[in-house]
């Protein structure tokens, strides 16, 4: 239900933005062949993003069946179970850490216009000081 209702706002939000008319671009000088490669570029890792994760839940719910069918010891189950949220909480972070160095970059990127290749430089040292941070904290977290 929940995932309905983002779909639907995402969507009302997305119609009503487009609704305010033809405004003239401050920034007529965009290079709109590079957007929209990175537009293609991001959808195309979304999509390797989507197919990954359902082959993923997929082979862990046919594992599942597998230790059901073989009568395997609840301890072992449950520590292989153990692992799996743990990855999960990392994986949050890795994901919190990756959007809040998009979100900075983006504010950096508007406080410099007009938008070029600096744009593109500043979204890439963001997003790779992201990765750092992330980095650092599995470090900490794995001692």
């Amino acid at each position: 239900m929940k995932k309905i209702f983002s779909i639907v706002t995402a969507t009302l939000i997305t119609i009503l933005t487009k609704a305010q008319g033809n405004i003239p671009s401050q920034n007529a000088n965009i290079d709109y062949s590079v957007l929209k490669v990175c537009v293609a570029l991001s959808v195309a890792f979304l999509f390797m993003v989507f197919i990954l994760t359902l082959l993923k839940r997929i082979f862990e719910y046919r594992l599942k069946n597998k230790i059901i069918d073989k009568g395997i010891p609840e301890n072992i189950a449950s520590s292989a179970k153990q692992r799996h949220t743990d990855e999960e909480s990392i994986i949050a972070v890795k994901w919190f850490a990756i959007l809040t160095g998009i979100g900075v970059g983006l504010t950096v990127i508007y406080y410099t216009q007009p938008l070029g290749l600096h744009s593109l430089a500043i979204m890439a040292f963001s997003i790779a000081l992201s990765f750092l941070g992330y980095y650092f904290f599995t470090r900490r977290a794995g001692k």
